[in-house]
């Protein structure tokens, strides 16, 4: 596995659309950081930290919203890398955009940790755009 982040994003869009209830993703500290974050502004149910097989996992319960009895629609619209291996992206704080005129946020790794676009450029940090989720 090249990326992890990527990787766990991937799991997370394609257990959505095939309506899975919950994925895991192997355990580490900013992929912990951004499912945190993502709890925070309601795109997920919960998240938390298990062991399997001796090996720590992240568990991530999935939110929907009921749109008719047989019908429901993820939470996430869209989750989208924005910084890749082969090319980081890296914004001052001036250049955090909105992502989806507000609908959405923007994950950056900053000196003071994993935070939101919003809390960043209040903050006063750039960093690196991690991903964007609407």
């Amino acid at each position: 596995m090249l990326d992890p982040i990527s990787d766990m994003l991937t799991r997370i869009r394609n257990a959505q659309r095939a309506r899975h209830n919950e994925v895991a993703v192997p355990f580490s500290k900013l992929k912990m950081s951004i499912a945190k974050i993502l709890e925070q502004r309601n795109f997920i149910d919960s998240v938390k930290q298990e062991e399997n097989d001796g090996k720590q996992i992240i568990k991530i319960a999935l939110k929907y919203e009921t749109v008719s009895n047989t019908e429901k629609n993820p939470a996430i619209r869209e989750i989208r890398r924005v910084s890749h291996q082969g090319q980081r992206i890296y914004v001052r704080k001036s250049g955090i955009k909105r992502v989806k005129n507000g609908y959405g946020i923007s994950i950056i790794s900053t000196s003071k940790g994993i935070m939101t676009g919003d809390e960043a450029k209040k903050s006063g940090f750039g960093g690196e755009v991690i991903c964007e989720v609407w």
